[in-house]
């Protein structure tokens, strides 16, 4: 296969039979694709033979390890499709840095006014339920902000949240290379950053307030590792109108029934309704005692509650960020360049050499 080969941590066996992989230098045994990383083919089984050859997952995991780094810095290109251009690479890490950035503007402002974590979850969740699957219209789109939207009896009580991410982003504005801050974005990396800081006074509480090794428990097991997808939806646009009223209950006093049927009615069900639970209000414990008591939530919460209990607390943390994940995605187009900037050319008449 052109344009791209396995390394020297393909290990041969050492008796007669076939290596798994041609040894390094032979002609190619590798080729028709099994496996997709993005836009790019990996080609994972050997050339015909009297039966297929069978790999175990850690043979490909050993042998394709330096071959998947490449990848990450070819992905979407040529050989395959295409090379990336320097430009494409460089756009990347400007969004990088940017997001680590308001990430870290973002974590300083939320530590010091830790009560407003409940509402920056809900003011999230609020903005991404105003979607309609049948128009395709609303979503995370900022709206939330505006005073029209943000004085409705569903929202009561979420303007703090709003005047914490006012500020928060006036700080991001003055560093931001590439533009402001979208209203859209900036509230759902609100919601990433409450949680993680939930996530980490959790493993903080599980080892006796210790913050040092709290955070040493959540960085070997927590799911930091978890929010690759969430990070990529980084570019929504923010709108300028109100959507319509209506189409959000107010947590507080909805049905559970009412509940799960808005859940249902943006592709979510309840699942999603229970893992939420943190996200509809400031007493999750009270959330769940309502949730329980219906048939369909009833194992999920239990679900849930049990792995809040573990150290490591895996299918409550993975699942929550999954499901905020596609709510902040709802009926959005992703702007892939957005806060990207050009940089300044060298004049290289005026290198000395």
């Amino acid at each position: 296969m052109a344009g791209a080969s396995f390394l020297s941590t393909v290990r041969q066996p050492p008796a007669p039979p076939p290596p798994l992989l041609a040894p390094r230098g032979s002609a190619s045994s590798v080729s028709s694709p099994a496996r997709r990383h993005a836009h790019i083919l990996v080609c994972c089984h050997a050339t015909a033979q009297e039966e297929p050859v069978r790999f175990r997952r850690r043979d490909l995991i050993g042998g394709c390890l330096t071959t998947a780094i490449g990848l990450e810095l070819v992905e979407g290109s040529t050989g395959f499709t295409g090379v990336a251009t320097a430009a494409d690479l460089i756009e990347r890490r400007q969004r990088s840095e940017f997001q680590s950035s308001i990430k870290s503007t973002l974590a300083t402002a939320i530590t010091a006014k830790k009560e407003l974590i409940p509402s920056l979850l809900t003011l999230a969740l609020n903005d991404a339920m105003t979607y309609d699957k049948a128009t395709k219209s609303g979503g995370p789109n900022g709206s939330v902000r505006l005073s029209a939207e943000i004085s409705r009896p569903e929202n009561s009580g979420l303007s703090a949240a709003v005047d914490l991410l006012v500020e928060a982003k006036k700080e991001i504005d003055s560093y931001s290379k590439g533009g402001p801050i979208a209203f859209a974005d900036l509230i759902q990396f609100a919601a990433q950053s409450a949680l993680k800081l939930t996530f980490v006074d959790a493993a903080i509480a599980k080892c006796g307030g210790n913050e040092e090794k709290g955070r040493t428990l959540y960085s070997a097991y927590g799911s930091n590792g978890q929010w690759g997808l969430f990070d990529k939806l980084f570019g929504r646009q923010d709108t300028q109108e109100p959507d319509p009223e209506g189409r959000v209950p107010d947590w507080s006093k909805a049905s559970v029934q009412e509940m799960k049927d808005k859940f249902v009615a943006v592709g979510l069900g309840p699942r999603q309704l229970a893992v939420m639970s943190v996200f509809l209000g400031p007493d999750q414990a009270a959330t769940e005692e309502r949730l329980i008591a219906d048939k369909d939530c009833r194992p999920w919460v239990e679900k849930y509650q049990r792995s809040r209990e573990t150290v490591s607390r895996t299918d409550y943390e993975v699942d929550l960020i999954t499901t905020l994940t596609k709510l902040s995605s709802l009926g959005q187009k992703i702007n892939y360049e957005a806060y990207t900037y050009p940089k300044q050319k060298i004049d290289l008449g005026k290198l000395k050499l």
